[in-house]
């Protein structure tokens, strides 16, 4: 149980922590350069993020919030908190990832080079709304599996 805890937590704080970073300065940089060079660097780290080590935290975690939810029966007085923490985990930075920004990526992902200056100042606004909602409720879920941990 608590290595699952644990696993659950560091991949939480790992992945809201990569998606706090976008929220606070990488999206803002990238879109300080010109519209075409900003959709172009946009465009190459959303094929480069699909890589092993991302991959086994994004998709490694939410296994590990499902595992902490069903054992979490047996932690007593943290089960709520886990509770809670795994499926704010699910809904956000998993939930909202899988349901807002990776559509968004895709069309941008198949967007020409010369529709740059329409199609990214209207990716960048809703990308990072999205994004900056995900990193909160990734921030609230680290909170809850903390509060659960260290009562466990």
């Amino acid at each position: 149980m608590y290595a699952l805890v644990i696993a659950t937590l560091v991949g939480t704080g790992v992945v809201t922590g990569l998606l706090f970073a976008f929220s606070n300065f990488v999206l803002a940089a990238i879109a300080e350069l010109p519209d075409e060079h900003a959709m172009f660097a946009m465009q190459r780290i959303n094929e480069r993020i699909i890589n092993p080590i991302f991959l086994l935290l994004f998709l490694g975690t939410p296994l590990a919030c499902v595992g902490t939810m069903l054992t979490s029966g047996s932690a007593g007085a943290a089960q709520s908190p886990l509770v809670v923490g795994a499926m704010l985990y699910l809904a956000g930075p998993l939930g909202i990832t899988v349901l807002r920004n990776v559509p968004l990526n895709n069309r941008l992902a198949a967007t020409p080079a010369e529709d740059a200056a329409t199609a990214w100042p209207e990716y960048v606004r809703r990308w990072q709304f999205w994004n900056h909602i995900r990193s909160y409720i990734g921030i609230a879920a680290l909170a809850f599996l903390g509060f659960g941990a260290v009562s466990l």
